[in-house]
């Protein structure tokens, strides 16, 4: 092994003891796979086996704590004991490779599909559509929801968590990133509310800090000591008004009191810089690394491809790195560092190579058919 990548593949160790065989992650990546019930199926299990044997751990595709939080075709579920056998094998198919296994929860609020959700009934923290992504071109208006389904999805939360600790999962992830219903909460664009959980900053965090409590309480109930529990964020928003880097600060102080075991946070570029709410010329991960200080462990992510890549990452002082695209288009990353074959590391995907890479064919296709989304070998 070439000594400058050496960092990248030493042990890392979590305050509670669990113990990670390097300091690269899997990033959760949507996979379109899944069986219309929302069971795994075995393409998905196969597609993580054959890229748990080099990452140290593993963050699963989102799964929908409630029925009505499912965002995409394909979607796996964690909304009903009735997923607890099809999350075992899920779990397990991670595991026998030697990474620790962590599931993401989530509910996609006011970004799901109608015709995905019962009754199409799309709901988010108020009735303020998307102005951007959504999946159906144009989003629907969303339904307020009340203080009774606000808090059962709370508790949606933390049965889901019960659910990924019966079925083996070493964590689980709060999906609270990407403009899904978590992040619309923290948000002043998508949460217009005026009691407990919107108005002030502090009142729009209220709902993502309950989740997170939720959580915490199921982890600490049905597992033991070594669950971990992180949370995903983004750092952002382009709406105005919209989350600034002001705003993730104050979030990320609130986090840092819950005895999270790591904060995950979601960049399409690593070195990205703030666009407003901060006077800072630094990326936006560097800015958040100096907020939580040693807290807790951050994972940093953001289109990172090369072994060289990942190291300049490190170097900001982020002890833990994901890479999403990068294990889709060589699942032997890690491995091919540490056998000293870092010149033959893949970072454009081979379009003639989806049995060797053994990727579902559903992610497959989305991969081809969508323009820039990935390096592609012409």
């Amino acid at each position: 092994m070439n000594s400058k990548y050496k960092q990248l593949l030493q042990p890392f160790q979590f305050e509670n003891g669990v113990q990670l065989k390097n300091r690269i992650v899997m990033a959760p990546m949507t996979n379109f796979s899944s069986n219309d019930d929302g069971t795994v199926t075995k393409e998905e299990t196969d597609y993580y086996s054959r890229r748990s044997g080099g990452s140290g751990m593993v963050i699963t595709a989102c799964a929908y704590v409630t029925p009505s939080g499912k965002g995409f075709p394909g979607e796996f579920g964690s909304d009903t004991d009735d997923m607890i056998p099809s999350l075992k094998q899920l779990a397990a198919s991670i595991k026998e490779k030697g990474a620790i296994a962590i599931m993401q929860i989530f509910h996609g609020g006011r970004m799901v599909p109608a015709e995905l959700v019962p009754g199409g009934d799309v709901v988010s923290a108020s009735a303020v559509p998307a102005e951007q992504g959504h999946p159906s071109g144009e989003a629907p208006v969303p339904r307020a929801l009340t203080i009774d389904e606000i808090h059962s999805i709370i508790d949606d939360f933390g049965e889901s968590t019960r659910r990924a600790i019966q079925a083996g999962f070493d964590g689980v992830e709060i999906h609270g990133a990407n403009g899904y219903l978590i992040q619309q909460f923290v948000s002043p664009h998508s949460n217009r509310r005026e009691d407990e959980f919107g108005g002030s900053l502090e009142k729009r965090l209220a709902f993502p800090l309950a989740v997170v409590d939720s959580v915490k309480k199921a982890a600490a109930e049905f597992g033991d000591e070594n669950f971990l529990v992180g949370y995903r964020f983004s750092p952002e928003e382009p709406e105005t008004p919209g989350i600034t880097m002001e705003d993730t600060l104050a979030l990320v102080d609130a986090l840092k009191e819950k005895n999270l075991d790591y904060l995950h946070i979601s960049l399409m570029e690593y070195w990205s810089a703030p666009r407003r709410g901060i006077d800072d010329t630094r990326s936006r991960l560097e800015i958040i690394q100096e907020r939580v200080g040693d807290k807790l462990p951050l994972i940093g992510v953001g289109s990172i491809y090369t072994p060289e890549d990942a190291v300049k990452a490190m170097n900001t002082g982020v002890p833990l790195i994901a890479l999403g695209r990068e294990l889709i288009i060589d699942p032997d990353w890690v491995q091919k560092i540490e056998e000293g074959r870092e010149d033959k590391i893949e970072t454009q995907l081979d379009k003639q190579a989806q049995d060797r890479l053994v990727v579902p064919d559903p992610l497959w296709q989305a991969i081809i058919n969508t323009p820039g989304w990935f390096p592609v070998k012409e």
